[in-house]
């Protein structure tokens, strides 16, 4: 009876560290990555300026880009402003750029993350946006 015991218990662990093998094998794997964006001040009056920077990296794409976007008062398509330079998979792409706030309302901006499969890819893959931050005009 004893070795009955430890013959189930010794099935019943082969068995559990089995399935714990085939459920890692099916979960898909994750580009490791991240995408900053700093906007200061958060009030201006007009004629004033903002400034921005982002920076951000990720592994799914051996060249990378960041570029800032901006939106007036919520409204129209978002429209790229200022991009940094195009760095190889393993460096901070960075992009720092100034505004000039022209009319009253709110600035809304975002960062961008592309990925470049060679350094002179026609054709990036968006990977990562930052949440929108916004400034207002007064």
């Amino acid at each position: 009876m004893f070795n009955t015991k430890r013959r189930s218990l010794r099935l019943a662990t082969v068995g559990a560290v089995g399935a714990a093998a085939v459920a890692l094998a099916t979960v898909p794997a994750f580009a490791k990555g991240e995408l900053d964006i700093t906007v200061t001040p958060r009030t201006v009056a007009i004629g004033q300026t903002v400034k921005v920077a982002a920076s951000g990296g990720d592994d799914a794409a051996p060249y990378l880009l960041t570029c800032v976007e901006e939106r007036i008062n919520g409204k129209g398509a978002w429209r790229a402003i200022e991009c940094g330079k195009l760095v190889a998979t393993g460096y901070d792409a960075k992009v720092n750029t100034s505004v000039k706030a022209e009319q009253r309302g709110t600035l809304q901006f975002r960062a961008v993350l592309y990925g470049y499969q060679g350094a002179h890819d026609e054709h990036p893959v968006k990977e990562r946006t930052t949440a929108v931050q916004t400034v207002t005009v007064r």
